[in-house]
């Protein structure tokens, strides 16, 4: 009987069914602003993440590129001016282009980026590598403010005011990161054991040049690395290690003792500096002298960046060339600073092509060279810092975004 009611009722559910479908088809339209705020907001969330890795890619020539500044800039220091002081090439060291393997890197647009950093403060910290680094960044960012001046303030070595903006970007200098200081020898045996004294090391007391800016900077580059060397503190004078005030015994080599700053330094800086700012540890900047090191007449006049191939050779620590500490203190870098809020700033690799565009034998005096041998460690500018920019600026826009 039940089957027999059914029957004539049937084709009505089947049209009762479509009609639901249609209104429901119909309705759906009027929550799509829902639906396409939710994918607004997973885009905006995606476009903040740091997908793109600057850090691995290849040079390429761009016969019309040119620097965003000139050898005007008030901000120059004299050795690494390379346009005033007539350095052969500066044309093409300028010409090549970084191009990221993955995504493209825009060039900085200093009005923009000053713009966006309005109220906010930029700082560096450690040797004169961060200071080339510097350099670089208020150069291309005076661009956008003539009137930008000269700022040493909060125990800043140098650095530079942008008063259309309110932005602060200053460079402190702390070579080994932490606080050490020079002791002379209290012996009265005199100097037969050809030691003069030490430089005594805390290993967990931050450099007084840069303990107290937490709060001042939105933005912190830190680095060392280019001071730990025995041409720096030779067995007359070495490095001496104290934690807690008392000297670490047994006495560490002074790869062990960098190890053991960096790890303390990472952990200060973590635990002190407040979470909103942005940190990033820039690796090392690498050296290109060839034929012998610094004092032993290594040269670089090289007129291209060297070839991928070429790298190992001239980096890898395994094969003991003068220019190979780069890539052993970046491991004991990248080691510190895991598990920590600090970013890694991996210029090295970009870096290591560019065999070209030191200051060499251009450096602003004439003695210069006789006294210093050439530079093959810093850089020209304008030149490859400006790359460096490019990069540091692209995240620290993207770090702003997820605040």
């Amino acid at each position: 009987m039940a089957s027999k009611l059914l029957s004539p009722l049937f084709p009505w559910l089947i049209i009762l069914t479509l009609l639901l479908i249609s209104l429901y088809s119909s309705i759906l339209p009027f929550h799509t602003p829902s639906s396409s705020s939710s994918s607004t907001l997973l885009r905006e969330k995606i476009h903040t993440l740091p997908t793109c890795n600057f850090f691995k890619g290849h040079w390429v020539m761009e016969p019309n590129r040119r620097p965003i500044y000139d050898e005007t800039c008030p901000f120059h220091r004299n050795a690494w001016n390379c346009l005033r002081n007539q350095r052969d090439n500066m044309g093409r060291i300028n010409s090549w282009k970084w191009v990221p393997e993955t995504c493209d890197l825009p060039r900085i647009d200093p009005f923009r980026f000053l713009g966006r950093m309005r109220n906010r403060n930029i700082g560096f910290v450690g040797d004169s590598l961060n200071e080339n680094f510097l350099v670089s960044f208020l150069c291309v960012l005076r661009v956008a403010d003539k009137g930008a001046k000269k700022w040493k303030k909060k125990g800043a070595w140098r650095g530079a005011y942008f008063p259309k903006f309110n932005v602060t970007v200053a460079y402190h200098r702390a070579v080994l990161l932490t606080k050490y200081e020079w002791q002379p020898k209290q012996t009265p045996d005199g100097n037969r054991d050809g030691l003069k004294g030490i430089y005594r090391v805390d290993v967990d007391i931050p450099a007084a040049d840069w303990a107290s800016i937490a709060d001042f900077y939105d933005v912190l580059v830190f680095n060392t690395g280019h001071w730990w060397g025995f041409d720096k503190f030779p067995k007359e004078t070495p490095l001496v290690f104290y934690r807690a005030g008392q000297p670490i015994f047994p006495p560490l080599n002074m790869l062990d003792g960098l190890k053991l700053v960096l790890e303390n330094m990472a952990s200060y800086v973590q635990k002190y500096l407040p979470s909103k700012t942005l940190k990033f540890w820039r690796l090392q900047s690498p050296r290109h002298f060839y034929g012998g090191d610094w004092n032993q007449n290594g040269s670089c006049l090289f007129n291209d960046p060297l070839e991928e191939l070429q790298l190992d050779l001239w980096f890898d620590p395994r094969n003991k060339g003068v220019n190979k500490e780069a890539r052993i203190l970046n491991r004991l870098v990248k080691d510190a600073v895991q598990g920590t809020e600090i970013q890694l700033l991996d210029l090295t690799h970009l870096s290591e092509f560019r065999a070209d565009a030191h200051p060499a034998v251009w450096l602003g005096k004439k003695d210069a060279v006789a006294i210093w041998g050439q530079d093959c460690m810093h850089w020209c500018l304008p030149g490859v810092p400006d790359t460096w920019v490019d990069i540091l600026s692209q995240l620290i826009q993207i770090g702003l975004k997820t605040e």
